[in-house]
């Protein structure tokens, strides 16, 4: 079991969208002899991107995973979206992998995105390595993209291969652990590869860039800082022990270069994912609480004799299997047929079926051990986020946090037919997709989805036509707005109703104040002397918290508000946990009109890549849409221009930028933040919404 566990890898690829990640992984998987032709993205033959959306459009919407062997080692590979919009992809992704890839171009560097899942691999401190791709392309520069990891990406990346050319030029590599040239073969697909002395105008090069990779790596293995020191020759197997740990421990990323499409440097950098990056036995006990004491830290090792423990980080509906429940073993071994517990619910649940996946194809397996990526059919109440366990030792891992939808629309069926099957079908997207929300509005009875972006929804759209046979009609994008309060306000909530018999009476007094930017609202028991009986706490706050749910301004979720319980009085009989309720979400209501209430909206991070000679036209532009320009920089002949723009005035930009570039500018968009509207503009919207 231990030699297996050190011989698996569990790896992500994770980029900017158009960085490359599919066509790498397609040649990854051509390599490997998983598959027996190149898949191409623009051609929407790639294995990885099997939905009939991906194909079309040529990127990736949901993650796939896809099992391979290389050097006699298994290796579980998640190819991820680069798109903002399917970030949720990425992120749960990185929650259960050992390691990953980080694509980046030689042309652009780090890009918003790129930043974007490298906070993530940060959150969840995944070992990286970076693959630069597209040396092939006009205007690569292997420097520069290196040099754009450190400044932007607050990194340390050290080169372990240098490029021999650039551009058109680029025909190998130099590996600066072996000191070697690498050529590959373009008549075979790159299959086969020739070593070679490194070319002597490169020899100075490239000697200082191996100089460097041994100042970075030398730290952590006594006998290379010794030989390194003493300048004598390290072995080969030696400098690699001590780079991994490097890796593991975050000191460095080692930065490798190719073009993917070409056909060139996959088979090193397969190579250098065995070299370097962590098997299961490399990462820390994984760390649980106990679910009947909350207080208590549990471990969990990656061994078969561990009681069985995995969390399942995707659900997928399969036309053919049904519900699919993409789970991370990370200890002990799950038999297909067998029963789980899963803590959230309480319940038990039976495992029908084990499948290995490869992208949307799958094989039956009898058995999952510590370390795998598998997918469980027959799951019934099993969401994002949650943990199986063995019944006898429960324990709960920590879950994942989603992003909030920042965008929302309308949606009804095209037929009084279609009702339910839409319900049902918008409930499974719901339950595959934890940034996609479906809700009810409570005045006007209109269904309404939520999510990341236009794209987002588009999509989802596009998959109740294609996937589940219900259409629909959509109403205009609109902002998720949210609102806080900027001041101090405290009121009086009294509900008393006497209609014969037993009345209701309820009291509170209640204060309310701006909280902590991303803090949340928070709820403080500030009672004192027995105002109000304990009993009666809680109703008062469970009122006041559904209170803000719907702001005054406008109606929308309040965010970041501190209330606190001051006062209140009470009735020995007619008082009870629905007066409290009500009297709690009144309070709250007149607490926050003299608080003086505020509009939220979201601001996005915008890059746009747009040639010089329409510069001027485009920041012009951007300030008409209360964009803030904050970063410019000289690239190819062309500026790229960073921004903060709010999404409201951001509704069909591609458009309006592709007519007043000539379709030149290309952009990228991203949420950053939720800011205050502007009085004006918050009194326009607000006075839209309320139909003034």
């Amino acid at each position: 079991m231990q030699s297996d566990l050190a011989s698996l890898r569990n790896i992500g690829i994770m980029a900017h969208i158009d960085a490359g990640k599919t066509t790498l992984t397609e040649r990854i998987l051509f390599y490997t002899g998983v598959s027996h032709a190149m898949g191409e993205v623009h051609s929407g033959s790639a294995v990885m991107d099997w939905m009939v959306q991906e194909r079309e459009r040529g990127i990736t919407i949901t993650s796939a995973a896809t099992t391979c062997f290389w050097r006699d080692h298994r290796i579980n590979i998640i190819d991820t979206p680069g798109h903002v919009d399917f970030t949720i992809e990425v992120e749960r992704s990185l929650r259960v992998l050992d390691g990953a890839i980080a694509v980046l171009t030689a042309v652009e560097g780090v890009q918003p995105q790129s930043e974007t899942v490298w906070k993530q691999a940060e959150r969840y401190r995944v070992p990286r390595i970076a693959f630069i791709n597209k040396m092939d392309r006009v205007g690569a520069n292997f420097d520069a993209a290196v040099e754009s990891m450190r400044t932007r990406l607050g990194a340390n990346p050290v080169a372990f291969q240098l490029p021999i050319g650039e551009e058109d030029r680029f025909v190998g590599i130099i590996d600066l652990v072996r000191m070697v040239a690498l050529y590959f073969d373009d008549s075979a697909h790159g299959v086969t590869y020739r070593e070679a002395p490194i070319p002597e105008d490169l020899q100075l090069e490239a000697e200082e860039a191996r100089e460097r990779l041994l100042d970075a790596v030398a730290t952590e293995d006594e006998v290379v800082l010794e030989a390194f020191l003493e300048g004598k020759a390290i072995p080969e197997d030696r400098l690699k022990l001590a780079a991994r740990k490097c890796v593991n421990a975050g000191i460095c990323v080692p930065v490798f270069c190719g073009s993917a499409f070409k056909n060139k440097g996959v088979q090193p950098l397969m190579d250098a994912v065995i070299d370097y990056l962590p098997s299961p036995l490399d990462v820390p006990p994984l760390e649980g609480r106990d679910p009947e004491h909350e207080a208590r830290t549990l471990l969990r090792r990656p061994a078969e004799d561990e009681p069985f423990c995995a969390l399942a980080f995707k659900i997928q509906t399969d036309p053919f299997v049904g519900t699919l429940t993409y789970l991370r073993v990370y200890s002990g071994r799950l038999e297909a047929g067998s029963v789980a517990l899963n803590p959230r619910t309480g319940k038990r649940e039976r495992i029908g079926r084990l499948l290995q996946m490869h992208a949307n194809k799958r094989d039956d397996i009898a058995v999952a051990t510590a370390g795998n990526i598998v997918a469980a059919a027959g799951l019934r109440q099993v969401a994002t986020g949650d943990t199986l366990c063995d019944q006898k030792h429960p324990i709960v891992l920590e879950r994942m946090t989603f992003p909030e939808p920042v965008i929302w629309m309308a949606i009804e069926p095209m037929t009084k037919a279609d009702e339910d099957k839409l319900t049902a079908a918008l409930g499974k997207l719901m339950d595959e997709d934890p940034t996609f929300q479906v809700k009810v509005d409570k005045e006007s009875g209109q269904t309404v989805i939520a999510g990341m972006g236009e794209l987002h929804l588009e999509i989802m759209c596009d998959r109740l036509d294609r996937e589940f046979k219900v259409q629909c009609q959509v109403g205009r994008p609109q902002v998720a707005y949210r609102e806080t309060v900027s001041a101090r306000g405290e009121a009086e909530g009294l509900f008393q109703r006497q209609t014969g018999g037993r009345g209701q009476y309820g009291h509170v007094r209640l204060l309310v104040e701006p909280n902590e930017t991303g803090a949340g609202c928070t709820f403080v028991d500030g009672v004192v002397g027995g105002a109000i009986p304990k009993e009666f706490i809680k109703p008062a706050m469970d009122g006041a918290r559904e209170a803000l749910d719907r702001g005054q301004l406008a109606g929308f979720p309040m965010v970041d508000v501190k209330c606190t319980l001051v006062g209140g009085s009470f009735h020995e009989v007619d008082s009870s946990d629905i007066a409290f309720r009500v009297a709690g979400s009144m309070a709250v209501q007149e607490a926050v009109r003299a608080a003086a209430p505020i509009l939220l909206e979201p601001i996005m991070k915008v890059e746009i890549s747009v040639p010089e000679d329409y510069t001027g036209a485009v920041i012009g532009d951007l300030s008409g849409r209360r964009g803030a320009v904050n970063r410019m920089e000289a690239q190819l002949g062309a500026q790229v221009i960073g921004a903060d723009v709010p999404l409201s005035s951001m509704f069909g930009y591609a458009t309006v930028l592709r007519s007043a570039t000539q379709g030149r500018a290309s952009f990228t968009m991203q949420f950053d933040r939720y800011a205050e509207v502007p009085a004006a503009v918050s009194q326009e919207i607000v006075a839209r919404l309320r139909g003034y």
